[in-house]
């Protein structure tokens, strides 16, 4: 195969989880030009990435549909030998419904599913990881070992954040999340971090949209030595300190898979949703937070609620710090 394109159009997360499928595919096909296809917005994580040809951006928040028929012609003039659709749903499925390439491999719960030539279950639940699930899609092109995800932070993301690296021992802490009930609350936080031993220092990560969070949590912890970083790191410089970190603590979203993407020490806490899902942390040295005991209303859903359904929110409340 001379030319293979894969898409995952989703989230950050996601995009991390789908760079097995590059690594796999690198290792079998050494010289084939691997393209990736990708929501604006998420370009920054695969920009160094060394087994990506070309990056293809699809602007789904401006003139969608416009820039949909765009990228679809894009795909066609390019000619692809092999596409391996990770993303499950409509729009990816027309876009590999249209690619003219030559062989298609996607998830079956994709509604133009009936386009592609290998179909793989996609099922949530069963103790399988998504990792496992998107290399799959590719088994019968590679083999069916396991590759963990991987990112690949520039030089100049390591001297960025060289200052703060230095400052050992340090501790990095994702706080907040896009879904309020996949989100440890500020407070439960505050205790946590309180036990750490005073020589830590802690850098609290996130978006430029989760300063403020960020701020009360740096407030409520007094004088405590802690920075708050949200706003000011691109997302491979945020996993270029995490890679030297001794512990990093996130919810179950995207920094959980930034952690595991460079074999970084993680602590993930899982509110609403579950580590059977398949979305846990793959780092070698890894531990899981949430209730001890069953909970009737968890989990409550696969990606979270901005309210909690039943007003109490015990399955964060209730895990113990």
């Amino acid at each position: 195969m001379n030319k293979i394109l894969v898409i995952q159009t989703a989230f950050i997360g996601d995009v991390i989880l789908a760079t097995p499928v590059l690594e796999k595919l690198h290792r079998f096909y050494p010289d084939a030009k691997i393209d990736f296809l990708l929501r604006k917005g998420n370009e920054d994580l695969l920009l160094q990435h060394p087994f990506i040809n070309s990056l293809l951006i699809w602007d789904k928040k401006e003139n969608k549909i416009a820039n949909l028929f765009k990228i679809i012609q894009r795909v066609r003039n390019n000619k692809y030998d092999l596409l391996v659709n990770i993303h499950r749903f409509a729009t990816s499925g027309l876009i590999a419904l249209f690619s003219g390439a030559k062989i298609k491999s996607g998830f079956d719960k994709n509604p133009f599913s009936f386009c592609y030539d290998f179909r793989s279950r996609h099922t949530i639940g069963n103790n399988s990881h998504e990792v496992e699930r998107n290399l799959l899609l590719i088994e019968k092109f590679t083999d069916s070992s396991l590759v963990k995800p991987k990112l690949y932070p520039a030089g100049s993301d390591d001297e960025k954040v060289k200052e703060y690296a230095a400052r050992t021992p340090y501790v990095t802490v994702s706080p907040t999340s896009v879904w309020f009930t996949k989100q440890f609350p500020a407070h439960k936080w505050v205790k946590l971090l309180r036990k750490l031993e005073p020589a830590y220092v802690i850098y609290l990560l996130g978006g430029a949209g989760d300063v403020q969070p960020c701020e009360w949590i740096r407030k409520e912890l007094g004088e405590r030595k802690v920075e708050n970083l949200a706003g000011k790191l691109s997302f491979l410089q945020s996993a270029a300190l995490m890679q030297t970190a001794v512990m990093n603590y996130t919810n179950d979203s995207a920094p959980l898979h930034m952690a595991s993407a460079m074999n970084a020490p993680v602590t993930a806490v899982f509110c609403s949703t579950v580590p059977a899902f398949g979305f846990g942390p793959l780092s070698d040295n890894a531990a899981i937070l949430e209730i001890d005991h069953p909970l009737y209303c968890r989990p409550c859903g696969l990606h979270g609620y901005r309210i909690c359904p039943k007003g109490h929110f015990k399955c964060a409340e209730d895990i113990i710090t």
